[in-house]
């Protein structure tokens, strides 16, 4: 079975690095093409092609290129009302001949569509009526009846993530434009959400200076996030973790002559309050820390505690 496996990866590892020589300047005059369009990018394909179609579709609309999937045969019985003039199709079919593919053809040029084929024969009838042809010839397909749509469907896949990637970059796509495209997602949440929309505000672990050993411990157990702030709102001193704890009671177990002073860390952790989750957190993870003080922008003064492991 491990060897089939192989078989198979090499198989289409091979295909694609044929269809990757292939690759010539039709490829940036597509770009080009999408880049200058004012409409979508509408990807039609039917059967495995069209499983691939939705995939190609997803990627664009997600990385910047306003797009949709369109099935054929939804297409010819009434959903070519979706496509305007001003869109550029994409249609998929490795043989180049695909009937309901083909059926659509006249309504296209009639709407003066620019058509964009992605097929494995630039001699069929799909090539032949596209502005611009991408060739995705193959080896072979990775099936053993050479029947099966493997190694074709993977080089359709591969040129449409290409094609999306190419557009990425010619926009400058970056890591905030994708977040707000996922805004559900954890790379969203990083990206677009705020330290204060996250952060802890209320009932926040305040100890004074001379406070006890006992009342250290109650304030760090009622505030509920292994810490306590010493000093106040508009002026911290330090703060001392439950780590700070354990190690000042290996270094003198006798907690009468224990002293907040001693026992805090005086230089403790500040992001503002507006910086973005994702910087606030890549600044944790420098520091090798799961808590920070939040401030409101004036140093030592402190708006809210913000934990990586709270979130």
């Amino acid at each position: 079975m491990k060897e089939i496996a192989k078989r198979v990866f090499n198989t289409e590892i091979e295909s694609l690095r044929f269809v990757a020589d292939a690759v010539d300047d039709n490829f940036t005059r597509v770009v080009e093409a999408i880049l200058k369009a004012s409409g979508k990018v509408i990807v039609i394909g039917i059967g495995k092609s069209g499983i691939i179609g939705k995939k190609i579709a997803a990627t664009f609309a997600s990385t910047g290129t306003p797009g949709f999937f369109l099935h054929p045969g939804e297409a010819f019985h009434g959903d070519l009302g979706m496509v305007g003039r001003e869109d550029i199709i994409i249609l998929i079919s490795y043989s180049g001949e695909t009937d309901e593919v083909l059926k659509l053809i006249p309504f296209l040029e009639w709407n003066k569509n620019i058509i964009i084929g992605i097929t494995g024969n630039p001699n069929s009838t799909i090539a032949k009526n596209s502005n611009f042809h991408l060739n995705i010839n193959i080896i072979q397909e990775a099936c053993p009846l050479d029947l099966a749509p493997t190694s074709s469907t993977t080089a359709a896949l591969v040129m449409g993530d290409a094609l999306a990637v190419a557009l990425m970059e010619s926009r400058n796509f970056q890591h905030e434009d994708f977040a707000r495209f996922h805004p559900g997602g954890s790379l969203g949440r990083k990206l677009l959400v705020r330290v204060k929309d996250l952060m802890r505000a209320d009932n926040l672990p305040f100890i004074k200076e001379d406070a006890s050993f006992t009342e250290l411990l109650l304030r760090m157990s009622e505030g509920r996030l292994g810490m306590v702030i010493v000093g106040d709102a508009r002026h911290v001193k330090g703060i001392i973790t439950d780590g700070d704890l354990r190690r000042a009671l290996v270094r003198n177990p006798d907690t009468a002559a224990l002293t907040i002073p001693e026992m805090m860390t005086k230089t403790p952790v500040f992001i503002d309050e507006n910086e973005f989750i994702h910087n606030a957190e890549q600044v944790m993870i420098e520091k090798k820390i799961t808590a920070v003080l939040v401030s409101s922008g004036t140093e030592r003064n402190v708006s809210g505690i913000y934990q990586i492991y709270n979130q």
